[in-house]
């Protein structure tokens, strides 16, 4: 029964809702404390909806076959490594803003992490936007962590935007060079498959080449080899 009521996926809709269209108001009034259960579930099906966003992508831009397999991949594993990535994050965020003078616990800095994830099915859909997609993910990212920051943490708004502003920024720029660096991977492995069907093809006609010379070759000595023995067996005969 508690279970259920823990997996409330109306209260978990409108909490995303809330985050989403009122950041601020949300982080305002979010509670501190209250155990990791909760926001873990609402990261969990923010994952699941994110999941389900590329496996619709997977289908449409691929094959059928490969599209679905990706799919099921991306509903699966998503969601778990977004329950990872949900530690972890909160970890990197929890020393960040340590250092930038928090007193507060980990389990807060959890918290913040696991409901700025409702960020995650619209990143889902930008992701597949070409370069710009990802800079505005990211961007959208630095917002909510800005926010967060702010109404939270109690940080000035100047140093949140400079110290997340910065990450933002380095973020960015990583995420530009990567999908550079990605696409020409992608584009120059075509091209070596391109090339390697080219040669598989040039190979196999030179061996077809080879194997009819050495057919013609087998029948021209067969023919001398009959040529021989009839002269052979008339030179015989004369001799008779």
């Amino acid at each position: 029964m508690e279970t259920k009521e823990m997996i409330n996926l109306t209260g978990i809709r409108d909490t995303a809702i809330k985050v989403l269209t009122s950041p601020s108001e949300f982080f305002r009034e979010m509670p501190k404390t209250g155990g990791f259960v909760e926001p873990l579930i609402f990261m969990v099906v923010m994952g699941v909806i994110g999941g389900l966003i590329l496996s619709i992508f997977s289908i449409i831009s691929l094959q059928v076959a490969s599209g679905m397999a990706m799919g099921a991949a991306s509903i699966i594993l998503f969601p778990i490594i977004i329950g990872i990535f949900g530690f972890v994050g909160a970890a990197i965020l929890f020393a960040i803003w340590k250092v930038m003078g928090s007193q507060e616990s980990y389990e807060t800095a959890y918290r913040c992490t696991a409901y700025i994830s409702a960020l995650f099915p619209i990143t889902s859909v930008l992701g597949i936007i070409p370069y710009i997609g990802g800079a505005i993910g990211i961007a959208l990212l630095t917002y909510f962590i800005v926010i967060a920051s702010i109404e939270v943490y109690k940080i000035p708004s100047q140093k949140a935007w400079l110290v997340f502003g910065i990450i933002g920024a380095i973020l960015v720029i990583l995420s530009f060079s990567g999908e550079i660096a990605s696409r020409r991977v992608a584009r120059d492995a075509i091209k070596f498959r391109q090339e390697a069907e080219k040669a598989s093809k040039m190979m196999q006609k030179q061996a077809e080449d080879a194997a009819k010379q050495l057919q013609k070759s087998a029948e021209e000595a067969k023919k001398i080899l009959e040529e021989t023995q009839k002269q052979m067996k008339e030179s015989q005969g004369n001799k008779d």
